[in-house]
C-alpha cells in the first residue's frame, strides 16, 4: 500500500525517539544490574522491551505504507551517571516522545490516517499513563525518601 509521505515521515520522526528511549533505556538498565540495584533493573529491563515494541510498531506500520524506516537517527539520547540523573533523562525522553506523538496525531488526523492515528494513540497512552507517570514517582520518592533510602528500597 503507498501511504501519505507525511505520514511516514512522521512515523520516521517518531522512530527516532523509540530508538533512542530503547537504547537509554538498556544501558540504564545494564547500569542498574552492575550496581546490584534489581529492582530499578528489572522496571527498566521493561521499559527497553516496551520501547522495542514500540519501534516495531513505527516499522511495521511503515512498511505496509511503503516507506523506509531509517534505522540511524536517534533523538534525545543522554545517558545518566547517577540514579537521579537517569530517571530525570529517561523522564525527559519519555516527555519528548508524548509530545511528539501529539504532533504526529495530529497530523495523521490531517491527512485522514485514522488507521495510523490509532496506533499512536495506544502508544501515547503506554507512554503517558506507564512510563511517564512510573518514573514521576519514582523521582516524587527520591524526593521524599531521601536518595540512601530510595537506593536500598531498590536492592
Amino acid at each position: 500500500m503507498q501511504g501519505n509521505k507525511n505520514v511516514i515521515n512522521g512515523l520516521n520522526s517518531l522512530l527516532g525517539y523509540e530508538l533512542a528511549a530503547m537504547d537509554q533505556y538498556f544501558i540504564h538498565s545494564q547500569m542498574y544490574l552492575d550496581w546490584g540495584l534489581t529492582k530499578l533493573y528489572d522496571r527498566i529491563n521493561h521499559e527497553f522491551d516496551d520501547e522495542k515494541g514500540h519501534a516495531t510498531k513505527l516499522i511495521e506500520r511503515m512498511l505496509f505504507l511503503g516507506g523506509k524506516p531509517d534505522m540511524e537517527t536517534r533523538v534525545g539520547y543522554k545517558v545518566g551517571e547517577t540514579v537521579p540523573e537517569m530517571l530525570q533523562s529517561d523522564l525527559r525522553v519519555e516527555y519528548e516522545v508524548a509530545d511528539k506523538l501529539r504532533n504526529v496525531i495530529a497530523m495523521c488526523e490531517q491527512e485522514r490516517d485514522y488507521v495510523t492515528r490509532d496506533m499512536l494513540l495506544v502508544l501515547l497512552d503506554d507512554t503517558e499513563m506507564d512510563h511517564a507517570h512510573w518514573l514521576e514517582q519514582q523521582l516524587g520518592l527520591i524526593e521524599r525518601l531521601g536518595l540512601s533510602n530510595y537506593l536500598q528500597s531498590q536492592m
